[in-house]
């Protein structure tokens, strides 16, 4: 989704610690609650994020969702159980605060993007496949020679199947579609206990800023982390030290007293 904004700004202001009405958080994972890392799975559980993570859900009452491309086994091997409301595979994969989970049928079309993916990966040391069930990745950090190549395949099978064309960190994903992180903060805010809440949504990648987007059409803003580009958020942190420090000043601002 392209940002619909104006100019570039330099920087963006911090976001508040507090809100004159109820705050609810939604955050992506990877470059916001955890590095970037070499590999998929090379991204670990943190002591400080797991407690980030409990002390938000008890100061803001639940209304705390992780939103990432990760699928919901990831979101939960990566956040240690800490978050109950999540929503993986870029709003494809969807638990409610009540643990129940929605998810599409996968596209038949997915099989044959990890087919054409692995073919690829064979013929390109240092490129990864992942298979999230209603979707392909193709992951190229370790082959950064190949990102042409890549691209080309991935947007002739988005051209020639139902599929949708997801490009992200130095990884192109291909997926069922019907769904995106603005359709997930967009259900959440809909159920209790998101429901009247003000939306704020961190985010690192373009695939975050329909869920910025999403927060801005229902009264809220997104936060930008890491470096300032055309984006729909209001706000900017630095980088992942920098969100868990914000997110621990929410955390003390937001605790029942």
């Amino acid at each position: 989704m392209s940002p619909d904004t104006g100019t570039i700004a330099e920087t963006l202001s911090a976001p508040p610690t507090s809100l004159a009405q109820p705050m609810a958080l939604f955050l992506d994972l990877d470059g916001v609650l955890a590095p970037i890392a070499p590999s998929p799975d090379a991204v670990l559980a943190d002591p400080r994020r797991t407690a980030v993570l409990t002390a938000l859900d008890h100061a803001l009452q639940g209304r705390v969702a992780i939103v990432s491309g990760r699928t919901l086994v990831e979101i939960d091997r990566i956040a240690d159980g800490a978050a109950m409301s999540a929503a993986g595979v870029h709003g494809l994969e969807r638990r409610d605060r009540d643990g129940e989970v929605s998810r599409p049928q996968a596209s038949p079309a997915v099989a044959e993007a990890l087919a054409a993916f692995q073919d690829f990966a064979r013929d390109h040391p240092g490129v990864l496949v992942e298979d999230k069930t209603v979707a392909a990745g193709l992951h190229y950090r370790h082959a950064p020679a190949s990102e042409a190549k890549a691209r080309l395949l991935a947007e002739r099978l988005a051209h020639d199947t139902d599929l949708h064309l997801q490009p992200g960190h130095m990884v192109l994903e291909l997926k069922t579609p019907g769904a995106d992180k603005g359709s997930a903060v967009t259900a959440f805010m809909a159920e209790a206990p998101f429901k009247g809440a003000v939306p704020v949504m961190l985010g690192d990648d373009l695939t975050d800023e329909a869920g910025f987007l999403a927060a801005r059409a229902l009264g809220g803003f997104g936060v930008l982390v890491g470096p300032t580009r055309r984006t729909a958020a209001r706000h900017g942190l630095a980088d992942v030290e920098a969100v868990l420090d914000w997110l621990e000043a929410v955390a003390a601002k937001g605790a029942p007293r």
